[in-house]
């Protein structure tokens, strides 16, 4: 196919409902698209437990972004992709520097294994999806290998002070954003790592060119994969930043934004 397009999409606001499934007219789309030879992947914060029924649901064979972009695989294709976890040392310097402020929690991930500071029953709810193996205690003491992301959950009043830190001592080796209500976390991920990082070489493996890339997100953890592609799209929902940036705005999560877009760029009938 000359001009096949590869389709990204994020998960949480763009390709969910507020419910968290699919819709059954967006799922059809995809399916479509997928059948005139365009190829779809997800690119997603989560980690791939807690997104692989909707790979399933989807029927998807392709990479797969997640963590941001600090962990890419190819289900069925062993040593494809890449990890790019924090360093170990950074990680403890963080936790070190996390007992001079206010914070709830802070969690570590190495891929499918699971470090909370403090035992949390709201938390162990969120990430126990896909049940990963799961450590509570000190980070300084129980966190031995370098993880794929470091969660700081605090007070909205707190993630400035916590950002401002960061941002002063370790700009150079990590990158950090925060989570959209109600959960007022802040994200650390390895410096340079985004979804674009994973979409280029998911692009660039199947041979397809940025022009010919569409991405759908809605939050800052997009705002990257967006630029990169050469269909940027926000969701109806998104936020201004990811609306300013983007080159088209479809409808809402709850309105088939998704699938709406692709059927009128497609020519896809539904």
């Amino acid at each position: 196919m000359a001009n096949r397009h590869l389709i990204a999409l994020d998960l949480d606001g763009t390709l969910l409902k507020d419910d968290k499934t699919i819709s059954l007219k967006t799922k059809e789309i995809i399916k479509k698209a997928r059948e005139l030879g365009h190829i779809v992947m997800i690119a997603t914060g989560r980690p791939f437990r807690s997104c692989e029924t909707y790979y399933r649901e989807l029927n998807l064979d392709t990479p797969i972004v997640n963590f941001n972009g600090a962990f890419m695989h190819y289900p069925g294709k062993p040593n494809w992709g890449y990890h790019q976890p924090l360093d170990i040392k950074v990680a403890h310097e963080i936790v070190e520097a996390c007992r001079s402020f206010h914070f709830h929690n802070i969690i570590a991930e190495v891929i499918d294994d699971v470090y909370f500071h403090y035992h949390d029953e709201k938390l162990l709810d969120i990430f126990n999806f896909g049940n990963p193996n799961i450590t509570t205690g000190d980070l300084a003491d129980y966190l031995k290998e370098s993880p794929t992301s470091l969660l700081i959950h605090t007070d909205e009043d707190q993630l400035k002070t916590i950002r401002d830190h960061l941002s002063a001592v370790h700009a150079e080796v990590i990158d950090h954003r925060s989570w959209a209500a109600p959960w007022h976390v802040v994200e650390i991920i390895k410096v340079g790592l985004n979804k674009a990082v994973g979409l280029k070489k998911a692009s660039d493996y199947f041979g397809i060119p940025a022009e010919r890339v569409i991405a759908f997100g809605d939050e800052d953890n997009d705002l990257e994969m967006l630029e990169y592609a050469g269909h940027g799209i926000a969701m109806g929902n998104a936020i201004d930043k990811v609306k300013n940036i983007a080159n088209h705005v479809t409808l809402s999560n709850e309105e088939d934004g998704v699938g709406k877009y692709l059927a009128d760029l497609l020519n896809i009938k539904f």
